[in-house]
């Protein structure tokens, strides 16, 4: 919808407490900010969830329902489910303006900066909430600053979709326990290094084939967040659910070029929206797994795993972390362990 411009100071990229440093646009009264007075300006809004997932309905529906309440002439129309694309397509897509605003991985924007993609490291976060806190932070500066540099795209906030659990046909408690198994893992740099770090045989298999990876033997089993494993059914394949909480899965939204095309009127209330679905979207998604453990546990249809040692997982992946990550990354990698007392 527009196309790339000079990429904007790297003051643009703050969060609520410096927006008013942001550059770009103008009052709105003459249209300097690509809309003529009066008119409504519509963002493209991309992600990869169904209607129905927190992530939607907390999330970026909470943004749409915001932005058009504070009545700033901007809208946001949503393109759930890839209908846009998968992930490294949309990446690509927000680069050059041709989609607006989209809801990503960590682990997917690596492609354009590959040091954030450590925020999707395996128990690099223990909660949510202390990933939602960093990319919010003082802390993520240097990070959002130099995703914006090599990128032109700004990250307005981050929330969990909640914490990535492992299932397979047989019981997971100890790293131990997956040697033999094709774990399936996202094919992606940071995800494959998360298996190794894990002691997993990673297998890649997109999401949207998964279930009958599943089903065929391909894969013997994999992980995702509970909200993930729901809504494709995978209790229908798999019979254990281990709760390894191994990875915060990550959600970042960001905004391409245009971002510099709105008035600050507009950042404003976009920010502001982007800011209220980060507090919505946790406890939604909490009650949703809670309705899908009560639900797996009533039926039977997978055993849920409670004793998992989640401190053999951890140390194992910290003392690969501190080996191999290299340069930007490991100091990235740092920064979040100092940031959150880790």
């Amino acid at each position: 919808m527009s196309t790339t411009r000079t990429l904007a100071a790297a003051a643009a990229l703050a969060l609520p407490l410096s927006l008013a440093a942001c550059g770009g646009g103008g009052d709105g009264s003459d249209g300097t900010d690509g809309t003529a007075a009066g008119e409504t300006r519509t963002l493209r809004f991309a992600h990869s969830y169904t209607d129905t997932q927190p992530q939607s309905e907390c999330g970026a529906k909470v943004i749409q329902e915001e932005l058009a309440n504070a009545d700033v002439g901007l809208e946001v129309e949503i393109f759930g489910s890839s209908q846009l694309g998968g992930d490294a397509d949309r990446i690509s897509a927000v680069v050059s303006g041709d989609i607006d605003m989209d809801m990503q991985g960590a682990s997917a924007l690596g492609a354009v900066y590959e040091p954030i993609g450590i925020i999707d490291g395996a128990y690099v976060f223990e909660d949510g909430q202390q990933l939602s806190d960093f990319i919010a932070g003082e802390d993520s500066q240097e990070m959002r600053d130099a995703f914006h540099e090599a990128s032109g795209v700004t990250v307005l906030g981050a929330w969990s979709a909640g914490a990535r659990q492992f299932t397979a046909n047989k019981a997971i408690r100890t790293p131990e326990d997956l040697k033999g198994l094709r774990m399936r893992f996202p094919n992606s740099e940071q995800y494959l290094m998360n298996a190794a770090a894990m002691g997993a045989e990673a297998t890649e298999v997109a999401y949207e084939e998964l279930y009958l990876a599943l089903q065929q033997g391909t894969v013997d089993g994999q992980e995702n967040p509970i909200v993930n494993i729901q809504a494709i059914s995978l209790h229908e394949v798999q019979d254990y659910l281990s709760m390894s909480s191994h990875q915060l899965n990550s959600n970042l939204i960001i905004v391409g070029p245009v971002w510099d095309e709105l008035n600050e009127e507009q950042k404003t209330a976009l920010q502001d929206a982007v800011s209220t679905a980060v507090g919505e979207v946790p406890g939604c998604v909490e009650e949703a797994e809670q309705a899908a453990l009560d639900e797996w546990r009533s039926s039977g249809d997978m055993e849920i795993v409670e004793d998992v040692d989640v401190e053999a997982f951890r140390a194992k992946a910290k003392a690969y972390f501190e080996e191999n990550l290299e340069g930007d990354k490991l100091e990235l990698y740092q920064t979040i362990q100092n940031s959150i007392g880790g």
